[in-house]
């Protein structure tokens, strides 16, 4: 028996099998207004072609598929900005949370836990790394025996970032200097950013890295990065009492 309401053609005999051709035809003729409630088919089905005569071009047909085949390619397209939209949203958010919980440190140590333990799972990476180079002699690389900020040998931050501000790389093997033991299996793809403390202040680096290739690549947007880097730019500078 044949359902009512549903809109569709019922399965033949009740069970998976696909319809045949004299099935579907016999549903439509039953139901003349099938493509008036379904209209999103007319732009996938195909009208039999029109006969013309030899040697006449169906222009009109040529056309109707160009048109269709324009329709999928700004539905993809649609598709595309929305994800890439909803992403960025939720980019903003991660990124305005970890800001406020920078702001909102009350010491200088909470800070700089902050940036090095917790941004990670607030910004949604599988590794932060924050870096200072050495000022003094005695000073040697690797991670500071105060905190997880490592410090880096004098000259490490033009050899890595040359004259970008931001870099942006999308298969890479982890840098030990800059991501400590997390370099090793979790960071395949990462961004750099040089950091200006204050005037003064040695070079520093704040490193964002991900386990996966192409999470970050060039031609990437940078104002959210580049705004959180700002942000600790500033902060640090409040905390240590530097010029700018």
């Amino acid at each position: 028996m044949e359902r009512q309401g549903t809109g569709k053609p019922p399965k033949q005999g009740g069970t998976d099998e696909p319809l045949t051709p004299a099935a579907v035809a016999a549903y439509l003729r039953r139901h003349p207004d099938f493509l008036i409630e379904h209209p999103d088919l007319l732009g996938v089905l195909k009208p039999p072609p029109r006969q013309l005569g030899n040697g006449v071009v169906d222009l009109q047909a040529l056309i109707v598929d160009r048109l269709r085949a324009d329709v999928s390619r700004l539905k993809l397209t649609q598709r595309k900005l929305i994800a890439t939209s909803r992403n960025n949203l939720v980019s903003q958010g991660r990124v305005h949370t970890a800001v406020i919980s920078l702001i909102g440190a009350r010491s200088f140590e909470t800070f700089v836990q902050i940036i090095t333990e917790e941004l990670a799972p607030i910004l949604d990476v599988d590794a932060v790394g924050f870096g200072v180079e050495a000022s003094r002699p005695d000073e040697e690389p690797g991670v500071s025996a105060t905190s997880s900020v490592m410090i880096l040998a004098p000259g490490t931050v033009s050899e890595l970032m040359g004259d970008e501000e931001i870099l942006l790389r999308s298969d890479i093997s982890g840098d030990v200097r800059i991501f400590g033991e997390a370099a090793s299996g979790l960071v395949r793809s990462d961004a750099l950013i040089r950091m200006k403390i204050g005037e003064g202040a040695p070079p520093a680096l704040l490193a964002l890295g991900a386990r996966r290739p192409g999470i970050f690549h060039p031609g990437q947007g940078t104002e959210l990065i580049a705004f959180l880097a700002q942000t600790i730019e500033l902060t640090l500078r409040a905390w240590l009492d530097l010029p700018e």
